[in-house]
């Protein structure tokens, strides 16, 4: 059994998650109404996107520009435009499989489920989030942790356990909204061992799309917090005819 199913186990039988977690209640159904509006913020049936992306390290600085596009829940792909050495490099989500090609070497990489984990371009975001192959409604149990007055705005605070086999790393997200639109502010993720590993946090908050939405996320890792990864959407469009066809891998040697 995997340990977020042991973990959760626990604390179900200790009664540190309350019994019937399943149990449908108001404030259960409020939870889930949250973490569908996040998981759905940046796409709709369709969307496409151009986003910059600034990876800050020790070591280095450098700046990505991406188009990506969605179609429903399940298919995705993720384009780098430039610099140029990375250009024409796709990850592309279609169902449960994710690929990634690597234009230099002409070569098409299907990622395991293990890889799903991994850094994205050496990137502080990692493959699941580029391509968003779990979902937060799907994957956890949320339980409204807090709901009040913080720094000046009205929040709600949400705690996210994973299901038993949810096939997620997280053993615990804490995640803060605005309370007037469920907008998301701040993202904490924990490990296996609930010792916070990053945080992502939302900013610039304005209508984009057509709807009222963060364009700017930055994920800045625990262990390095000198370092980050931003990301900015500098344009998105929401229902946007798409074919099926896009997201093929007969696409992706395509410009």
């Amino acid at each position: 059994m995997k340990r977020s199913a042991l973990l959760f186990l626990f604390l179900v039988l200790t009664g540190l998650v309350a019994g019937p977690l399943f149990a449908q209640t108001a404030d259960s159904d409020r939870a889930r109404a949250i973490l569908r509006k996040i998981d759905d913020l940046w796409r709709s049936t369709s969307s496409v996107a151009r986003l910059k992306m600034v990876v800050k390290t020790e070591h280095y600085t450098r700046t990505l520009v991406l188009d990506s596009w969605t179609k429903g829940k399940e298919k995705s792909l993720v384009r780098i435009v430039s610099p140029l050495k990375e250009a024409g490099t796709v990850s592309l989500k279609n169902g449960n499989t994710m690929y990634t090609y690597l234009p230099k070497t002409d070569r098409v990489i299907r990622l395991t489920s293990g890889m799903m984990m991994g850094s994205w371009m050496g990137s502080h975001f990692t493959n699941d989030d580029l391509v968003k192959e779990s979902r937060l409604a799907d994957d956890y149990y949320p339980e409204i942790t807090y709901e009040g007055v913080l720094d000046g705005r009205k929040i709600i605070r949400l705690a996210l356990l994973p299901k038993p086999d949810a096939p997620v790393v997280w053993g615990r997200i804490v995640t803060t909204v605005r309370a007037g639109d469920y907008l998301p502010l701040v993202s904490l993720y924990y490990n296996e061992d609930m010792v916070l590993a990053r945080t992502l946090t939302f900013s610039d908050i304005r209508e984009m799309g057509g709807r009222k939405l963060p364009v700017v996320l930055r994920m800045v890792p625990a262990d390095k917090p000198g370092e980050y990864t931003e990301l900015t959407y500098e344009a998105i469009r929401f229902g946007v005819p798409l074919r099926d066809s896009r997201f093929s891998l007969l696409q992706l040697r395509r410009r």
